[in-house]
């Protein structure tokens, strides 16, 4: 759909499964080059290559924890090396953990925070440095979740760094504004992936989680796919520092109705 995104070099964290896997397949038929970012799950990366490469597209998996800093500098330089470039860093990896906050240990917090909002921040930091150094007008998209702004008890470390992976785009955004760099989130809802599964897969909690989507239905890995590559495109090039929610109308008080 976007002719300008043809040939642009992407890093998708988090892309074996859900929604990264979907984000990259759909980079693959824009024919974009994909390095593909897994943590855990080498067998369903493979697929994925596969499918990239079958729709015109190049892929390459790399292995690497994006809580940590050495992992996360390998996997941007693997796209500068292999491909020559960096024009669009998607920040998808994220982990979520179940808890009473009284109850949750500091480990815990830790290990949450530092894939989600921490991770976040130096696949940023990293894109940015390429970006800068080279004039890459690039687009850094932040995957986060209705939960930066929908309380979500029992999961306090979650909702907090899903918050403040909110205004770590917004603060990115306009500092680097002036260059042409644009950084975005994206905030799914309800959306059928694995880590869903459990939930959707049972008639009585799915019910009441339709309850909560104005629009009545469970959201589709495509449809957070085809955000992120409007976003990487220039369709979108005079848009930076926004939060896109694709979640069926959550965010919008549905108890109103």
């Amino acid at each position: 759909m976007y002719p300008d995104l043809v040939g642009k070099i992407a890093v998708v964290t988090g892309a074996s499964k859900g929604i990264g896997r979907e984000i990259a397949i759909r980079f693959g038929l824009e024919r974009m080059k994909v390095v593909i970012n897994y943590n855990h799950g080498a067998d369903e990366v493979k697929s994925v290559v596969e499918e990239i490469q079958n729709a015109g597209g190049e892929a390459i998996a790399v292995q690497a924890d994006v809580a940590e800093e050495a992992d996360v500098i390998r996997l941007i330089d693997t796209a500068i090396k292999n491909f020559g470039g960096l024009d669009v860093l998607v920040n998808n990896a994220g982990i979520q953990t179940t808890s009473p906050s009284h109850e949750l240990t500091l480990d815990e917090w830790h290990k949450v925070m530092n894939v989600n909002l921490t991770g976040a921040f130096i696949g940023c930091r990293e894109a940015l440095k390429y970006m800068m150094k080279f004039g890459v007008k690039g687009s850094i998209i932040n995957m986060s979740s209705v939960h930066q702004k929908i309380p979500k008890p029992f999961h306090v470390h979650y909702a907090s760094s899903k918050g403040g992976l909110r205004l770590l785009t917004e603060s990115l955004a306009l500092e680097y504004a002036p260059h042409g760099i644009r950084i975005n989130t994206i905030a799914p809802g309800a959306i059928a992936t694995p880590m869903n599964e459990q939930i959707l897969s049972d008639p009585m909690q799915r019910k009441d989680v339709l309850s909560l989507i104005p629009m009545n239905e469970i959201g589709e890995a495509h449809h957070v796919s085809s955000a992120a590559a409007w976003l990487s495109s220039n369709e979108a090039s005079y848009i930076t520092g926004i939060t896109l929610f694709i979640d069926g109308g959550m965010t919008l008080y549905p108890t109103f109705l």
